[in-house]
């Protein structure tokens, strides 16, 4: 089930009625989340829910064996278990068929063409996102961080969890799991508050992703008949396509999750307002970035050692963040470029220099900032091309016409319609680039007309530029 469907503006509000309907509970409201949540996911498609079923009753019962295995031995036979079963299910599933074609590739190329056929595989919705959430409990399980759950309903409503189980962020055990253990109390506030991060993401969502991902598809689409202002236009476009999308995704989950009483982790922080690659690092899909910092950077030895060990797994975490994305070289790629750029941030010790908000307590950034951001946001757009190309030949094809004369022809992109979502898109960000959600704290002090009439204007502006057809976010594919 899409967020922006008529299907969810129904379910959200009778689910909403009958969680808060069937009493204080604890047992109760979590039987409500977990049939939610396995219609929430059955109305995409029912067969695949089995895969959530499994990895839930196999991380389950690891986590209760590995409460009471002391040997050492059984108890990394536990956690390979889980990691054979979570990362073969996903591996399965989302890179069969690219290993497939890569051996077939990788034999062709050394004069050796072998045939072999594609798997028949459609790829289960948010099997990425929900398959780190399971690992993150063993793991932390297995570390003694956290207790095994012994509650089978809580931990199966954690797994499933629908505000965030298709497209993150993907939740600690940690974090997310005792909430479903602790009672829940209807909070007027932080309900109003989630309504109004829900807002601003279908905006986010209706208004810019989806109208730049009509401009863009169009160009990529023909990318060989467009000039390089044209391409380079249209790689802007995506950088915000992609950000509307998925921190749209995120503020509608993140908002539906504080309606039933739960808080879930920020997953960006305004990252075109970064002024280096390491910040902008620290605000993109925060929910995955110390995913593998903590489960992966760190027990590689993240920056204790030498420059040599510090490269090295700086191009891994990467590297492996690239792949998480996609099975496709491109995806690859965009991760090294990304590990290029923010080696000499962290070789000249440099990738911690800007950790407040940019331009904090001031209306506009200085100059050096604003030329540092407009420097970061370059740099990344010229790494979305790889992200958002087909293959490796379409990426580089694109960038050669960016390079060339036709740079400076005029582009020919039919953007003016944007021009006012984009300006009040961007002027509220900034504003509210301090905060949780830019609805956070704009126009609380103001008069409630003028604060009623700022929705109206969000709202009036979703009716205006919202598709009639139903568009999935980007990172369903993930």
């Amino acid at each position: 089930m899409l967020f922006n469907s008529i299907d969810f503006l129904v379910f959200l509000p009778l689910v909403f009625l009958l969680y808060w309907a069937v009493g204080a509970h604890t047992t109760r409201r979590n039987a409500v989340v977990l049939a939610a949540s396995y219609v929430f996911y059955g109305w995409w498609d029912w067969r695949f829910l089995g895969l959530i079923a499994l990895s839930t009753a196999v991380d389950y019962a690891v986590g209760r064996g590995l409460a009471t295995e002391e040997d050492p031995r059984r108890r990394k036979l536990l956690l390979w278990t889980s990691l054979a079963v979570n990362l073969g299910l996903l591996g399965f599933f989302k890179y069969a068929n690219f290993f497939i074609e890569s051996f077939t590739d990788a034999f062709t190329f050394m004069g050796t063409p072998i045939a072999a056929d594609r798997l028949d595989i459609v790829l289960p919705v948010g099997i990425s996102f929900y398959t780190f959430q399971t690992l993150s409990y063993t793991l932390d399980v297995y570390h003694r961080r956290l207790a095994p759950s012994r509650d089978a309903l809580a931990f199966s409503a954690y797994v499933a969890f629908f505000p965030q189980l298709v497209a993150g962020p993907i939740e600690r055990a940690t974090s997310l799991l005792p909430q479903f253990a602790a009672p829940r109390v209807f909070d007027r506030s932080s309900a109003v508050d989630g309504l109004r991060q829900i807002l601003w993401g279908f905006f986010k969502k209706v208004v810019i992703a989806d109208n730049c991902a009509l401009l863009v598809d169009g160009v990529f689409g023909a990318h060989v008949q467009m000039a390089g202002s044209t391409l380079l236009l249209a790689s802007v476009l995506f950088a915000f396509q992609i950000y509307g999308d998925f921190s749209g995704y995120s503020d509608i989950a993140i908002g539906t999750a504080r309606l039933f009483g739960f808080g879930l982790m920020r997953n960006f922080a305004f990252p075109y307002f970064s002024r280096d690659i390491a910040e902008f690092w620290r605000r993109w899909h925060i929910s995955l970035s110390t995913w593998f910092r903590d489960y992966l950077y760190v027990p590689l030895g993240g920056s204790r050692g030498g420059t040599a060990m510090r490269v090295r797994n700086t191009f891994i975490i990467f590297l492996v963040s690239g792949f998480w994305h996609g099975a496709n070289w491109t995806f690859v790629v965009w991760g090294a470029l990304n590990a290029l750029y923010f080696l000499p941030l962290l070789l000249a010790g440099r990738n911690r220099t800007h950790l407040g908000t940019v331009a904090e307590g001031r209306l506009l950034p200085t100059l050096a900032d604003a030329l540092r951001m407009l420097l970061t946001f370059l740099l990344t757009c010229l790494a979305w091309v790889f992200f958002r190309a087909e293959d490796l030949t379409q990426a580089w094809e694109i960038l050669a016409r960016i390079g060339s004369p036709t740079l400076f022809a005029t582009p020919k992109l039919a953007a003016r319609t944007l021009v006012v979502p984009m300006v009040f898109f961007l002027l509220m960000e900034w504003l509210g680039r301090s905060d949780q959600h830019v609805l956070e704290r704009i126009g609380l002090r103001w008069p409630t007309i003028l604060r009623w009439g700022m929705y109206a204007m969000v709202l009036t502006l979703i009716g205006l530029y919202m598709s009639t057809e139903e568009t999935p976010f980007i990172y369903f594919q993930f």
